[in-house]
């Protein structure tokens, strides 16, 4: 992308290429970023704006990313996902710059947080995993609670059909029995 002789270009503008290349808002929008732009020329930027260094900065690693996936397109959603997504720094700072405001453990089935905390534990550092378990380890509880209570109704709906068989069963007998005596009172009157 040649942005040459654009010595114009604002800030939400910038912000916009950046949420081009590597959209914070879900973990689904990162994954439909651009993934093929590999190089952006810029002439000059405004200077009066503090951020724009910042926001360049994450522009560059985001097609960096890209750079290093050039044969898969996948592999660089997956990696800008680790990246940034998963680091609570790096997703502190581009959540602010897109005007985003929420956590990415809202984006995860409670049933994967074990694994992306795997990931993140693989990825990152100990600081990482800590807060990452931290957010998400009410998730984690009622993940492990709600599969306890499934377990539970299941058992009891299971004791219950059971009950109901045994019932069956023994209703069956009785049917049986009343039928026999009738079947034998029939044949007593006939004789």
């Amino acid at each position: 992308l040649n942005l040459l002789e654009n010595d114009d270009i604002s800030t939400e503008g910038q912000i916009k290429l950046l949420k081009l290349v590597n959209d914070i808002s879900s973990i689904e929008a990162t994954l439909q970023s651009n993934h093929t732009l590999k190089n952006v020329y810029v002439d000059r930027i405004t200077p009066s704006v503090l951020e724009l260094g910042e926001i360049g900065t994450h522009i560059f690693l985001a097609i960096m990313i890209n750079e290093g996936h050039v044969s898969d397109q996948e592999a660089a959603g997956r990696e800008k996902c680790i990246q940034t997504q998963l680091n609570s720094e790096t997703k502190a700072q581009l959540c602010r710059l897109q005007g985003v405001d929420h956590s990415v453990f809202s984006d995860i089935d409670p049933l994967h947080l074990p694994e992306v905390l795997s990931l993140i534990g693989e990825r990152h550092d100990c600081e990482e995993l800590y807060l990452a378990l931290k957010a998400s380890i009410m998730t984690l509880f009622s993940t492990m609670n709600r599969e306890k209570c499934i377990q539970q109704e299941r058992d009891y709906h299971a004791a219950k059909a059971a009950e109901h068989t045994a019932k069956v069963e023994e209703l069956d007998k009785e049917l049986a029995t009343i039928k026999e005596a009738a079947a034998a009172a029939a044949a007593a009157v006939r004789n």
